[in-house]
């Protein structure tokens, strides 16, 4: 009997101990297994180019596998609402865009808040947008396009509706007066596909998603929606030059997680994704992209993207801009 309250005892004094031992906290153990980085867009787009960049170096720098995970669908929603109700441990990313942040006014009613639901770990980079045509379409500059117009309607792709490609094609009929109809994709990579195909005559959007083309010769760029030239096409004007300032649109692509991941495990992830940036090589790669590295701490992103949201608001408001 004696014996037994002893093993009793004894085991009552692990279990104790057990509970009571100092536990490794999260952020010094992580990454320990694969991560999974949610692009709600299908791939070829702004948003997969760099996502797949930083996937590969931190996959290399971590020693864990960093997988991208394509989920387009409902105009971004979809991929983002898997990842703001994921488990909150640092283990599921969502690459985002300003897509985002103006769908949280042109769609209130959607299955996650973008600000309560997600928190920002960095803003990877920014790039303004790129008029391009097909080389089958008889105009070479942005005020032959607007002429071409009054001849035949044409039709503008983007990447959907309410996306930053979308509002800047919606600027460029109020101020130029286009007759122009917009069709909108999912995602930049379809609607690129679209435009060599002759589907549309024109579309906007980002540097990297045509920027293989226009080098092939399949795409012709018409202008830069922005202030400066962009050196991989350096030649190409500006919508400021070109006398349309208001026409000036900077995209960007950042990086989100559920927002109540342990701080330390944003801080974890925002120093190797910044580290990452900084490298000459990776560096190198994006800016031929064309993007503008941003890699911004997690609280100067939340800040910027509270802004952002704020600003698309105005507009989605003032434009009457609808959903699909």
């Amino acid at each position: 009997m004696q014996r037994s309250a002893a093993y009793a005892f004894l085991a009552l004094l692990i279990c104790f101990f057990a509970l009571n031992a100092p536990a490794a906290a999260p952020a010094e153990t992580y990454p320990n297994k694969t991560i999974r980085y949610v692009i709600p867009f299908p791939s070829g787009g702004i948003t997969d180019l760099m996502a797949r960049t930083i996937a590969q170096k931190t996959s290399d720098a971590w020693k864990q596998s960093v997988v991208i995970d394509n989920r387009p669908g409902g105009n971004a929603l979809m991929g983002a609402d898997l990842v703001a109700k994921s488990t909150p441990d640092g283990y599921t990313w969502l690459g985002m865009t300003i897509t985002h942040t103006v769908n949280a006014s042109l769609f209130p009613q959607a299955p996650y808040n973008f600000s309560k639901d997600l928190t920002a770990v960095t803003v990877l980079g920014s790039l303004p947008l790129v008029m391009v045509v097909p080389q089958s379409l008889p105009v070479k500059s942005l005020a032959e396009l607007t002429a071409f117009s009054r001849t035949r309607s044409l039709n503008g792709g983007s990447s959907g509706n309410g996306t930053p490609q979308h509002l800047a094609f919606e600027l460029y009929r109020q101020l130029s007066g286009a007759n122009a109809q917009h069709i909108p994709f999912k995602g930049g990579g379809p609607s690129t596909i679209a435009l060599i195909g002759g589907h549309v005559d024109f579309i906007i959007t980002g540097l990297p998603e045509c920027l293989p083309h226009i080098k092939s010769g399949k795409l012709r760029p018409l202008a830069v929606a922005g202030a400066a030239r962009l050196p991989p096409i350096s030649d190409i004007p500006t919508t400021v030059e070109l006398g349309m300032p208001s026409l000036a649109i900077t995209s960007w692509t950042g990086l989100m997680v559920p927002s109540a991941t342990p701080k330390a495990i944003v801080a974890r992830i925002n120093a190797e994704v910044v580290n990452v940036l900084k490298q000459p090589d990776t560096a190198e790669r994006v800016r031929e992209q064309g993007f503008a590295i941003v890699a911004n701490s997690p609280a100067d992103a939340q800040a910027f993207m509270a802004a952002e949201v704020a600003r698309w608001s105005k507009l989605v408001r003032e434009a009457n801009i609808k959903a699909d």
